[in-house]
């Protein structure tokens, strides 16, 4: 892989990793102190939901180390070892992580008598971008299972090669 692609990427990963940190830190937050501020009846939901958004945004943090791993053992020419295995299963396990948090904010919000300042549609958008996060999330494992079975392939068909050669 191009050198310069891969320091894009890792700069892609520093960025993107710094900016969660700015939400955890700053943005979720605040965000729910003025969502309470605003309607004080959901302060009793503001510290469980802060805490699920700050380690769902661990949790892609997570995943993103084990891509700058994977981008480093593709650079060293190494991905095709049984280390990179591990970096893959760090993946799998983030958005598996991720993915159930979604879920029991899903199951909360669907059935929790969450009051709501208007007609209750933000209550109802809430639900519906948990439930696109499950989706979404489980696609993702998904697909991370599929590629580590075509890495495992992969790295048999190298190691049956090397032997031939």
């Amino acid at each position: 892989m191009n050198g310069l692609l891969i320091a894009a990427l890792r700069a892609g990963i520093v960025f993107a990793v710094l900016a969660g940190l700015f939400g955890q830190i700053v943005v979720i937050p605040t965000t729910a102190a003025d969502e309470v501020d605003r309607f004080p009846p959901y302060a009793p939901y503001a510290a469980p939901y802060v805490t699920v958004a700050i380690v769902g945004v661990v949790c892609v943090q997570v995943a993103l180390a084990a891509v700058w791993m994977l981008l480093t053992m593709v650079q060293r020419d190494a991905i095709f070892t049984p280390r990179a295995f591990r970096w893959v299963d760090v993946i799998i396990g983030a958005a598996g992580v991720a993915t159930l948090l979604a879920l029991g904010v899903a199951g909360h919000l669907a059935v929790a008598p969450i009051p709501s300042p208007d007609d209750g549609m933000d209550v109802e958008s809430a639900l519906a971008t948990a439930t696109a996060c499950v989706a979404v999330g489980a696609a993702f494992a998904m697909l991370m299972v599929v590629m580590r079975s075509l890495l495992r392939k992969a790295t048999n068909l190298q190691s049956e090669l090397a032997e031939v050669v």
